[in-house]
């Protein structure tokens, strides 16, 4: 087992767990269990169909009663309306600030439970199960949760972070090809911004067999750098900003076309293309860097050109970002593959990353 400790402050630290199997051991996991009455486990329909009967019956095990919620799946799930659902569901199940939330899902499982655990009761204990790629290597780690509005991706959140996350790469034998190369567009921004090496690594895999065979290794490395980066800045008031590489253009994609044409880590795949083709232009990036990084999201079938859509809505959708601060976007900028640094342009200028 990967056992990694996320220390966030003096008073709260929790671990990571990475292992192939752990999600068949979690009713051995009595201590972690011990303080709760009552666990609510919220998944969606496609998760619940595959694990929610066998996860029921090993946090029993452990020790709590348990509950469940289960939602639809897809992004659209991640608004207002659903959250007051599960306002309502944990009203019926009378939770309590000695119960707690199981997210076991992908990333919109994760920041939709992370934020009802977040603000229901102002606030409860959560434990993070993710089961897509995306959310195993990004989402699950860090604490940041919330949901979308019709103006823009993650607009309304909170930063809560989890009692423990237990992640298990088998979970990923079972994805389809398109949900697993969507985590990667999240996998290789790590190596962009902070791992040469696996950045390297991810070029040399031919097959995907090879690679699910190395997901454990890969899963951790890209947790590890969450995990530094996470405790040196909680609050993404600095450093934390380099995790947002390619996501200010990445967000205004996906929301243009409304979480349907494109996925999270497309949309991602697309920012960080465009961002590096514009600031390599501008001499801020190493000459060279964009044809690799355009080379390596190719290789796992992700898109790197920037769809048409019309300016006018582009700019509409782009100064509902939250990385606007006093008419100034902070966006991450590689120097070189493996090594970011933060690049603050005018609101004004903004509209350029997208012509």
């Amino acid at each position: 087992m990967k056992e990694l400790v996320c220390k966030t402050s003096n008073t709260h630290q929790y671990p990571i767990l990475i292992e192939k199997g752990i999600k068949d051991r979690i009713a051995s996991m009595k201590t972690l269990f011990a303080p709760y009455h009552k666990v609510v486990i919220i998944t969606d329909k496609n998760v619940a169909k595959k694990y929610l009967a066998d996860m029921e019956r090993q946090v029993r095990a452990a020790g709590p009663k348990v509950y469940s919620i289960v939602i639809p799946a897809g992004e659209e799930s991640k608004c207002m309306g659903q959250v007051s659902d599960i306002y309502d569901e944990l009203v019926k199940c009378n939770v309590t600030r000695k119960d707690a939330i199981l997210t076991l899902g992908g990333g919109v499982v994760g920041d939709l439970g992370g934020f009802c655990a977040a603000t229901y009761l102002r606030g409860i204990d959560f434990i993070q199960v993710p089961t897509s790629l995306l959310a195993q290597v990004d989402s699950s780690v860090g604490g940041k949760v919330g949901i979308d509005l019709d103006a823009g991706k993650n607009l309304v959140g909170a930063f809560h972070q989890p009692e423990a996350v237990i992640i298990d790469p088998l979970f990923l034998d079972t994805l389809d090809d398109h949900y697993l190369m969507d985590g990667m567009g999240e996998v290789i921004k790590y190596g962009c911004i902070k791992s040469q090496g696996l950045f390297v690594k991810l070029m040399s895999y031919a097959y995907h067999e090879d690679l699910l065979d190395d997901m454990e290794e890969i899963v951790a490395k890209c947790c590890a750098i969450k995990k530094d980066v996470v405790e040196a800045d909680e609050h993404e008031q600095g450093l934390r900003r380099i995790l947002n590489f390619g996501h200010t253009v990445g967000h205004v994609v996906e929301t243009f076309y409304k979480y349907k044409k494109y996925s999270h880590g497309q949309g991602v795949a697309i920012g960080m293309a465009q961002i590096t083709k514009k600031t390599e232009a501008e001499g801020i990036t190493q000459v060279g860097t964009y044809d690799q990084i355009i080379a390596l999201l190719e290789n796992y079938g992700l898109p790197t050109k920037l769809p048409k859509m019309p300016l006018e809505k582009v700019q509409e959708i782009l100064f509902t970002d939250k990385k606007f601060e006093n008419n100034a976007l902070h966006i991450c900028a590689l120097e070189k593959v493996g090594r970011a640094q933060i690049v603050k342009i005018q609101k004004d200028q903004a509209i350029e990353l997208f012509r």
